[in-house]
């Protein structure tokens, strides 16, 4: 009679101390020794793990810090150029700024001098041409520059006027409509008004030109 195979012998291959069901990695919680041994070994692992994830974690941090310190170093060096281009470029404009605005008012300080002086010759010449009365003392011009604006009656017309000069103009370098005036009697250089009459006008303004000249000699 053959005998009987012992069924309760373990193969060769099995852990000694696993049972024979879960030999494969010792996962048996039944085991004692499998459970002492992932009992000492587990809380390294972890460990080493959490160290390992926490370097790495250090690292992308510093590397993020010297790259966001390359940047703001790059962006500062940008600022200061930008400031240093910005202020020469003010340095340069300012000038011609202020130059160019002197120019603006010269022309139109000669405009309104030219302006002026049209309606006193053609007021003069309405009194050569006895178009208008004439006080004896005026030698036949304006009486003042007001009289330009207001107008002057016609002879032969008790109503009609005629009016040599829209407005007084406002001097560009004074802001003011206070012009200088001469008289015919008046010395070619004075800067004192006579009273007599208007025969010439000049600005106030004590400014010298771009081209070195006087405003108050135009």
């Amino acid at each position: 009679m053959r005998a009987q195979k012992n069924t309760t012998d373990y193969p060769k291959h099995r852990s000694a101390g696993c049972p024979p069901e879960r030999s494969s990695g010792c996962h048996s919680e039944r085991s004692p020794r499998c459970h002492s041994e992932r009992s000492e070994e587990s809380p390294q692992l972890i460990l080493g793990s959490a160290i390992y994830e926490r370097l790495q974690r250090s690292f992308a941090a510093l590397r993020m810090t010297r790259f966001r310190l390359s940047m703001t170093g790059f962006t500062f060096v940008e600022l200061m150029a930008s400031i240093a281009i910005l202020m020469l470029l003010t340095t340069v404009a300012l000038p011609l700024a202020r130059i160019q605005i002197q120019r603006t008012k010269e022309v139109e300080l000669r405009r309104d001098l030219r302006e002026m002086r049209e309606a006193i010759d053609h007021y003069k010449d309405f009194a050569d041409h006895q178009m208008i009365p004439v006080k004896a003392d005026t030698f036949g011009y304006p009486p003042d520059l007001k009289t330009l604006v207001d107008g002057v009656e016609l002879k032969g017309s008790a109503t009609a006027k005629y009016k040599f000069l829209r407005k007084i103009p406002i001097d560009p370098m004074t802001d003011s409509d206070d012009w200088g005036m001469r008289a015919m009697q008046d010395d070619p250089d004075s800067r004192s008004w006579g009273g007599q009459n208007v025969f010439d006008v000049f600005s106030k303004s004590d400014g010298i030109a771009l081209d070195g000249t006087k405003y108050s000699d135009w």
